[in-house]
């Protein structure tokens, strides 16, 4: 975009003081002619920037005129390089930015940029699982997120038929390699896993985004309404203390832990949508876990626990 060269060429004007169009185009990955114009265009806007003839002349900011674009200090510029360093792995114009924020940084910060920029690797793969690839629409309803259009959308959620509906898309989030749209419907806001949208149609017609919307603030309150619904049933169940941290990991934040007994035992309570699922993740268990309620609870691991003996008896 040509905005993000003019950015670019200020900031390389800046940083260097005199540049002549051949080197700027050099920089910037265009021809000369192309750079030529961007700095007359710099200047046509009012910036300092004039040509200067002859040997050893070229463009320059003119009365020592800056710009606070790259103002960061050193632990602001590390910081921010250690973030945006693994994010440059995502596509090529990820990369091409952060050569470029590279360049307009102060020589002094430019190596601590680099080496962070490289530091770290983020696998969000789990052990054992498979990469999941970025679903090919989140590019799509992104641009119309940006441009501020309305979305035709064909939606598919599990088990149901595919159904149109015409949304204001107002941000995405990705939660655990899993792709989230929020947005404003004529039944107000809602969220849809992008991996069930079957299409995604960009019209021309303008989005409706509230003046107030804070994606960041939707998204915690969108959070808080799911899980309280995953934890719809709650259990008290009886656990070796040692064990309470394995049990968490199943639970997560739907485990809370009431007392520790004399015994080398805690009584702990988890949470999830139905007594049903709750009792799948305790059977695995055995005799290490004791459900103490709600009964419909321990009827579910009575019911699976006789199941599982007749399909086993004689074995």
């Amino acid at each position: 975009m040509r905005a993000d060269r003019l950015v670019s060429a200020l900031l390389l004007l800046q940083l260097r003081g005199r540049m002549t169009a051949a080197e700027l185009a050099e920089e910037l990955e265009v021809s000369v002619v192309t750079a030529r114009r961007d700095l007359e265009a710099l200047s046509a806007a009012g910036i300092p920037v004039y040509p200067q003839a002859g040997r050893g002349g070229g463009w320059a900011l003119v009365g020592g005129a800056r710009t606070d674009l790259t103002g960061l200090s050193g632990p602001e510029a590390q910081a921010l390089f250690t973030l945006v360093g693994p994010a440059a792995a995502v596509s090529p114009e990820a990369k091409a930015a952060l050569r470029k924020l590279v360049r307009a940084l102060p020589h002094t910060f430019r190596d601590r940029a680099e080496a962070a920029a490289s530091s770290t690797v983020i696998d969000p793969t789990r052990w054992g699982d498979r990469v999941r690839t970025r679903p090919v629409l989140v590019d799509r309803l992104q641009s119309a997120v940006v441009a501020g259009r309305r979305v035709r959308l064909t939606y598919a959620r599990r088990g149901e038929a595919p159904t149109e509906r015409l949304v204001d898309p107002w941000g995405l989030v990705d939660k655990d390699e899993l792709w989230y749209l929020v947005a404003g419907t004529d039944r107000g806001r809602r969220t849809f896993r992008v991996d069930r949208v079957v299409a995604a149609e960009v019209t021309a017609e303008p989005a409706e985004r509230p003046a107030d919307f804070s994606l960041d603030a939707a998204w915690r309150e969108i959070v808080g309404e799911m899980e309280q619904r995953r934890s719809a049933t709650w259990a008290t169940v009886v656990i070796e203390t040692r064990f309470v941290p394995v049990l968490n990991d199943h639970f997560g934040r739907h485990l809370e832990v009431l007392d520790e007994r004399p015994d080398g035992r805690s009584r702990v309570r988890v949470g999830a949508p139905t007594a049903r699922d709750i009792a799948r993740t305790l059977a695995g268990w055995g005799a290490l876990v004791e459900a103490l309620d709600p009964p419909e609870v321990r009827g579910e691991l009575a019911r699976i626990a006789a199941e599982l003996a007749r399909t086993y008896a004689g074995s």
